[in-house]
């Protein structure tokens, strides 16, 4: 085992965190920095983050098709996402939660092996913190690399996503770092819903848009930003539905994630992103593995854009039916990350290696 790699045991001793511990662990470590925070999201924060983040970010193009393209019903208009720096949303976050705490010389932790691990390495070296990330050895090599050529230190947690959050965890308490989670940070979810902000300026006719979900940061910033002024709806793998399951409780709960986008929207739902879904989602519907890699094959075949397979889902729920547009419905398709290997676009295939990465939607 490497210098920079760590049995589960290493942070954390023989406790185990129920999903219960691990809401409670989330708002102490939030503590840490910068403060303690409302749960709720706003489009006047989403407004203040679009200000604070637009020097270190990219204004992502959207294409609007002709009716019938990419053989689904509706006038589709794409929001190419995965233009953004390190190939995902994950990007406007990282940076409003970097740029509202309280940094010193101790940096900044988070856990992701996938796109959340990249855009917070790529924040704090743009913004000078130093990052350790602690990442699950079931992550795609390929994420892994990029996280550290990047910057930042990379621990490699032997297990699953689960062991390196605790990891993390634990560091942060040791070192006072700054926490970044992934999805259920205030802050964190105000960046996301930058990305519905210029949406809306780009393709104010919308009617409805159809978004990924994995831990329901990216839907909640958009939610709160639509503030049901459009219709929002959720797209999940039948592999990874905890944004259904929680809507169904009326609170997060732990499911059982799996699957070929497992590794960027294989997550616990958030408390912040259920929230909002419960006041301003309209609808969450599940689409088969089958059906995300054929959308991730349609749209580099007749639109040559190379989504990663969490990216393809939203498009998933039009080719699967789940969804049907109304005759002329202009609908918004976010085409949320590509960080994955070029070599599996033309035949459809999942990327190799991956796994639960814990960089969720």
């Amino acid at each position: 085992m490497s210098a920079n790699s760590f049995a589960p045991e290493r942070y954390g001793g023989s406790r185990k965190l129920s999903s219960r511990d691990g809401a409670w662990f989330d708002r102490r470590v939030n503590l840490l920095s910068p403060g303690d925070e409302p749960l709720d999201v706003t489009r006047f924060d989403i407004e203040s983050a679009a200000e604070r983040v637009a020097p270190h970010i990219r204004r992502t193009p959207v294409i609007e098709l002709e009716p019938g393209a990419l053989g689904v019903g509706g006038i589709l208009t794409l929001k190419l996402e995965l233009l953004q720096h390190t190939g995902s949303f994950k990007t406007r976050g990282a940076f409003n939660r970097m740029l509202t705490a309280e940094i010193d010389e101790s940096g900044v932790l988070a856990a992701s092996g996938g796109n959340f691990g990249m855009a917070v390495a790529y924040a704090a070296r743009a913004l000078g913190h130093h990052a350790e990330i602690f990442v699950p050895a079931t992550s795609p090599l390929v994420k892994i690399d990029k996280i550290r050529g990047y910057g930042a230190t990379v621990h490699v947690v032997q297990g699953y996503y689960p062991a390196a959050y605790e990891a993390c965890v634990e560091r942060a308490w040791e070192t006072g770092a700054a926490f970044m989670h992934p999805y259920d940070q205030p802050a964190v979810v105000a960046g996301q819903g930058t990305l519905a902000l210029e949406l809306s300026a780009q393709a104010p006719a919308l009617d409805t848009v159809l978004v990924a979900v994995g831990g329901a940061g990216l839907i909640g910033g958009i939610a709160a930003w639509y503030a049901s002024d459009v219709k929002v709806v959720g797209v999940e793998p039948t592999a990874c539905a905890s944004l259904t399951m929680a809507l169904a409780a009326g609170e997060p709960v732990d499911v059982e994630v799996g699957g070929v986008a497992a590794d960027a929207l294989g997550a616990r739902t958030g408390v912040i992103g259920l929230q909002i879904a419960q006041r301003h989602v309209d609808d969450v519907v599940l689409v088969p593995d089958e059906a995300i890699m054929r959308a991730r094959t349609v749209l580099w075949r007749d639109a040559k854009i190379a989504a990663e397979p969490g990216a393809a889902t939203s498009l998933a729920a039009l080719l699967q039916g789940v969804y049907i547009a109304d005759p002329g419905e202009r609908i918004g398709l976010i085409v949320c990350g590509g960080n994955a290997d070029p070599a599996s676009l033309d035949d459809g295939t999942p990327e190799a290696g991956g796994g639960y990465a814990g960089s969720a939607a």
